[in-house]
């Protein structure tokens, strides 16, 4: 067993634990500090016994140090050092020296300097860790399950690095923009603004439920209506819905409202921050404006609301030269009014075998489409399984509209306008990452403008708001609220980051009559709007100015600034994709006692 202790003989009974105060941390000495005496505290990174010589990396979040014990120290030190194993915590007094000529380690700020130990203290030993700090990544169920470890990885360490230097960017720049910064409420009133809300039961008020934020959204409106012009908060967001990839339940994002403003005034002030953020973090100086893509554009060529704009490899419709094949599918597809769609992947003839396309033809299957159509492009003909189907016309007709090469893949998918887009989109970016069609450290930055107001929804045959439902129309299609309300456009924004939605926002609705319409159109009764929405009508009645504003998802932008795809790395203490927290065992059962106070009844697992 160590001896936990400085002096032979402590003991719990008769002696408190011996700290060594850190004079420096394990990643700033150099060769300026060789002489000098020193404390450093830290987990034990490597360990390596050469007899004579007993070395250990300390490492804190600062860096590493190399540690030596020498014989001179003495017997009973060396006999100490020789226990020491990965991720005990000590702490160690010595003298910095230099490395031996040929030992030094250039990849370290340290790496010209070692501390030769006189004394060490060993505050907490540890078992064999379930994973390495260094080296191949572990599994994310066991990363999970010892978050606390898994955070110690100097690769993870500096994504919350990254984190809080994103964090007080936010805040300087939105208070050098006239910003002021204002918290909102956790616990409110349940709305209808899309996902499920995350409920809390009220002891006091029997039957009575708060509910967690989806996003300060109300809140925000009615500041603007308070006078407070122009408001921001780093908030907490919550939402009860299925974890699709890079979502959580809960999350962060940089919450923003302003007065007297339209679209264009917020998204232009949102460049300068985002021109800041990437000046920062990519070195990145951005031409502004950034581009404006209007949403029906970028769907039909693209297939998706946030394309990747780092690539091209736009969608084509190809129902006119489909009506030149005897392509049964195709004619079907025509008759069911379905959309016949494809795409050009340059090199993808000569990349791909016919198993990696059946791998293709199966990805998008579980995304609703029936089938894929490929064409490989030869210098003379096309050749596929389809091919024969294509004649001499309707294969140059294709050459043409794709502007294909020889040795180009040609891919096409028939069905709904809704499959056509997802399994395209889909296979748009699958392609361009396989075929290395861009640099991935590169960054595009684009602002998507004049979304629907509404979306149909088939299984409640009813419309639900595209954003949300405070989201002000586009004034040349207030006409058509009464008429054609499927056709009414949103002054709506989504900042899109190579492929990702990193932000997006609306100017809110400030007249109580428009307001109120638009309720009406999502199936809202008036007694159901005032019984819901009653303080938030109340309140435009009573001097709303007209204002806007955007939220940014804050962990989402770490994870693009850290150069990662999964969004779990860039918080903390995250849920699986099942909503659970493997290291702590959230969520878990509650007395019943507790259950009677809030006056819930129990279940048969409570």
């Amino acid at each position: 067993m160590i001896d936990r202790w400085n002096k032979a003989g402590s003991s719990v009974a008769d002696s408190r634990i011996m700290l060594y105060k850190r004079t420096q941390t394990c990643g700033e000495l150099t060769a300026e500090h060789v002489g000098r005496d020193v404390v450093l505290n830290g987990w034990v990174d490597a360990w390596r016994d050469f007899g004579g010589l007993v070395f250990i990396d300390l490492r804190d979040r600062y860096g590493v140090t190399q540690v030596v014990f020498e014989p001179e120290a003495g017997a009973e030190l060396q006999a100490r050092a020789r226990e020491l194993r990965n991720e005990y915590v000590i702490g160690v007094k010595g003298t910095v020296a230099p490395r031996l000529p040929g030992k030094e380690n250039p990849r370290l700020v340290t790496g010209a300097i070692e501390v030769r130990a006189r004394e060490l203290v060993v505050y907490n030993a540890s078992p064999t860790p379930p994973f390495e700090m260094h080296g191949p990544e572990p599994n994310e169920e066991l990363r999970l399950t010892y978050r606390y470890l898994d955070l110690r990885r100097p690769a993870l360490q500096h994504v919350f690095i990254v984190r809080h230097r994103l964090a007080q960017l936010m805040r300087r720049m939105m208070t050098d923009m006239g910003f002021l910064e204002v918290e909102t409420p956790i616990l409110g009133r349940s709305t209808p603004e899309g996902a499920r809300d995350f409920l809390v039961p009220s002891r006091v008020h029997a039957g009575h439920f708060y509910a967690l934020p989806q996003s300060p959204q109300l809140y925000k409106q009615l500041l603007m209506v308070s006078g407070f012009d122009r408001y921001f908060q780093i908030a907490r967001c919550f939402r009860d819905e299925d974890l699709r990839a890079n979502r959580q339940p809960e999350f962060t994002q940089l919450d923003v409202e302003m007065s007297f403003v339209d679209d264009n005034d917020v998204t232009s002030t949102m460049e300068i921050l985002v021109a800041e953020m990437a000046r920062e973090f990519t070195g990145l100086e951005l031409k502004l404006p950034l581009p404006r893509l209007d949403y029906h554009d970028v769907v039909e060529r693209f297939g998706s609301d946030r394309p990747d704009l780092r690539y091209e490899l736009e969608l084509k419709d190809v129902a006119d030269i489909a009506a030149q094949t005897e392509f049964k599918v195709f004619q079907q597809a025509k008759e069911s009014g379905h959309r016949i769609r494809g795409l050009c992947a340059p090199g993808g003839g000569t990349k791909y075998s016919r198993k990696d396309l059946d791998g293709l033809t199966e990805y998008i299957g579980g995304m609703g489409a029936k089938g894929l159509v490929w064409l490989k492009v030869e210098a003379d003909t096309m050749t596929g399984p389809t091919a024969k189907f294509f004649p001499a016309e309707a294969q140059q007709a294709l050459r043409s509209r794709f502007g294909a090469k020889a040795g180009d893949l040609i891919l096409i998918v028939a069905d709904t306008q809704a499959v056509t887009s997802l399994a395209l989109s889909s296979l748009r970016a699958r392609l361009a990452a396989e075929l290395e069609l861009y640099d991935p450290k590169s960054f595009h930055y684009s602002w998507i403008v004049r979304f629907p107001l509404f979306a149909w929804d088939a299984e409640e045959n009813r419309f639900v708001a595209e954003h949300h439902p405070f989201t002000m129309p586009l004034f040349e299609d207030l006409h058509l609220l009464d008429s054609e309300p499927a056709k009414v456009r949103a002054q709506a924004y989504d900042l899109v980051v190579n492929g990702e939605e990193a932000g997006g926002g609306t100017i809110r609705c400030h007249d109580p009559e428009i307001q109120s319409k638009i309720f009406s159109l999502l199936g809202l009764t008036p007694e159901q709007a005032q019984e819901k929405f009653g303080f938030l009508l109340g309140a435009l009645r009573n001097g709303a100015p007209p204002h806007g504003g955007i939220a940014l998802g804050f962990d989402r932008l770490v994870m693009l600034y850290s150069g990662l795809t999964n969004i779990r790395d860039c918080i903390a203490f995250p849920k699986t994709a099942k909503g659970t927290d493997l290291m702590t065992g959230a969520p878990g059962t509650v007395e019943a006692r507790q259950l009677k106070e809030l006056h819930v009844r129990p279940t048969s697992a409570t």
